[in-house]
């Protein structure tokens, strides 16, 4: 029986330094050094919410060579990084080949990616989209006993819930139910041709914080 819970969230942005800042003033702390996707033409930086859970601010690494295919996350459209967003949500499974197949929707291709000496599978679509406009969850899998937060520290951080809205909130749903999907995520509709968007809600030192689309 598939199982499959929140692994991470990923705000996007136009540089890692926006990227980072917007966090800083919404959490009121800063995410850790991450690392670099050689494959994307990416890097990243991290932030704990709890066990196996974090914040990923990712953006287009600007001294990297430029991929020959597009970049994940929609970081290739200026309009998509224009300011910094929550734009996907990533969840943890055991057998992503099985979870991925089993989607009523296409999450995109199983690939293995690294950085570092981190290396793991996902899920991504060739042309770079995110599924259902970033609310149906991209599929990652973890090597036994690895994962990004073994070595993150923790700044007092969790992951309250996650909320998504979106015209097709039935389709989200169904996504779910096909992953087994198991945690604190709802999703709501919203009228035919409003844009989809997620909202977190994270405990921070100084109290709850929001992070959400602009």
């Amino acid at each position: 029986m598939l199982r499959s819970h929140i692994d991470h969230i990923v705000i996007t942005a136009s540089s890692l330094a926006a990227g980072v800042e917007y966090v800083r003033q919404a959490l009121g702390v800063m995410p850790q050094a991450g690392g670099e996707h050689p494959l994307m033409g990416t890097h990243n930086c991290f932030l704990k919410l709890g066990e196996k859970v974090y914040l990923e601010v990712i953006s287009v690494n600007p001294d990297a060579a430029r991929p020959a295919r597009p970049r994940w996350f929609r970081l290739d459209e200026p309009d998509s990084i224009r300011v910094p967003r929550l734009a996907a949500w990533i969840v943890r499974t055991d057998d992503i080949h099985a979870a991925a197949a089993a989607s009523p929707v296409s999450l995109g291709n199983v690939e293995p990616m690294s950085r570092g000496t981190l290396n793991w599978l996902i899920t991504i679509p060739k042309d770079g989209s995110l599924p259902l406009q970033g609310l149906a969850p991209i599929l990652i899998q973890w090597p036994t006993e690895t994962h990004p937060t073994n070595t993150l520290q923790d700044l007092g951080c969790s992951l309250i819930r996650l909320e998504g809205f979106h015209p097709r909130a039935e389709k989200v749903g169904s996504v779910l139910e096909a992953v087994g999907f198991q945690g604190k995520f709802s999703v709501s509709p919203l009228p035919p041709g409003e844009p989809p968007y997620l909202i977190a809600h994270i405990q921070t030192p100084a109290g709850p914080r929001q992070l959400r689309a602009p």
